[in-house]
């Protein structure tokens, strides 16, 4: 009698074959799992997304600066208080992500919060020229933007611009005067389903990704194996109906900005596998940065740290491992866990009523935890 073979059971159906390197076998999984959720899109009417993917922006800005990797956005309403700058990720999708729509837009959260200099890193989709940049070309980019803004900066990252953020922060710290980090893996030994997988994977599939797109990871392949995309109202956190005409246009307006992903530089995408998820060096203080080692108990700044419960990508112990590790005192140190999915705590509408303003409330103080001068004569 054959004997069974171990593994995911068989599948059938275009494109269901399970590969036979089981270090795959997460990424088939994820993809299945993607179709499922795009059929889900597509069968709630206009969530399908349509043939102009271009979105306008949902607040007023202008780009303050154009540099190789990003453009800076400028969102202020007037020059008063210190300015605040998000670090958008740079992993798959754009920097709309900070202002999806209205009542989903943590730019619009923040302002009304009383944050009147608001700036956005809008990243740049990496061109074949760019393969080779690394993280400290977007670092560098990263300093030259904050130096045209003026530091000392409160700077807030989102995700993957969350632990860019902290090592810009270690690596500058009289730049940085508050330090926000949303959602963001910082310490992978608490592990996580991304971690896992990154770990599970050999470094050649990672290798073999960059080189199929001539040194560039093509954010369309990503897609493909990313994890599954939730139910879209969790994540906007919002009853959604087929027939009301602002809830079509908002799926539409989320399936257009899900749709549209970023090419990563491969040299930047194998640093990130290699240096964050598979050797954890941020945590472990050997992470070199501009030509310095980065230590984090060294960083005194005071910091926010933000988690969703429910965050399936960055799950709350892995969010909330940094603080140990940070050299703040305990009373400069603040955190929030809010019922949300990942996506949830920057574009979910309980999120951005509720833990924002309290984020915006914490930037408004000075550094003896008042609120500043400014603030209290407004």
């Amino acid at each position: 009698m054959a004997q069974k073979r171990e593994g995911p059971p068989e599948r059938t159906g275009p494109g269901a074959e399970w590969p036979h390197d089981p270090t795959l076998w997460p990424y088939t999984a994820t993809k299945l799992a993607m179709d499922a959720c795009f059929w889900w899109m597509e069968s709630f009417g206009s969530a399908e997304p349509s043939d102009d993917t271009a979105l306008s922006w949902t607040t007023p800005n202008e780009v303050a600066l154009e540099l190789p990797t990003l453009l800076l956005r400028d969102f202020s309403r007037r020059r008063a208080g210190p300015p605040a700058l998000i670090c958008a990720p740079y992993a798959l999708h754009g920097a709309l992500i900070a202002d999806l729509a209205p009542g989903h837009s943590l730019i619009e959260a923040l302002g009304r919060g009383g944050l009147d200099r608001l700036y956005l890193t809008d990243w740049r989709s990496a061109s074949p020229e760019m393969r080779f940049l690394s993280i400290d070309h977007y670092l560098a980019d990263l300093n030259v933007a904050i130096d045209e803004i003026g530091s000392p900066v409160d700077l807030i990252g989102l995700c993957q611009g969350g632990w860019l953020s902290l090592v810009y922060a270690a690596r500058f710290p009289e730049k940085v005067r508050r330090l926000v980090l949303v959602g963001a893996p910082v310490d992978v030994s608490v592990e996580s389903e991304l971690s896992r997988t990154v770990a599970g994977a050999s470094q050649a599939a990672f290798e073999a990704l960059v080189n199929s797109g001539g040194g560039i990871v093509r954010g369309a392949h990503l897609l493909r194996f990313w994890s599954a995309l939730p139910d879209v109202e969790v994540v906007l956190q919002k009853d959604l109906s087929r027939e009301a005409a602002p809830d079509k246009e908002l799926l539409d307006r989320f399936a257009r900005w899900y749709a549209v992903t970023l090419d990563l530089p491969g040299t930047f995408y194998l640093q990130t596998v290699r240096w964050i998820f598979r050797e954890n060096r941020l945590a472990r203080g050997c992470f070199v940065a501009l030509g310095r080692e980065i230590h984090l108990e060294r960083l005194r700044t005071p910091v926010f740290l933000l988690a969703g419960a429910d965050d399936e990508i960055v799950p709350v112990e892995q969010a909330m491992a940094a603080a140990p590790l940070l050299g703040a005192p305990a009373a400069a140190i603040e955190s929030a866990i809010v019922p949300s999915t990942h996506l949830g705590l920057f574009i979910g509408r309980r999120s951005l009523a509720t833990c924002w303003p309290r984020i915006a409330r914490w930037l408004k103080r000075d550094e003896s935890g008042k609120r500043s001068r400014d603030v209290a004569s407004a």
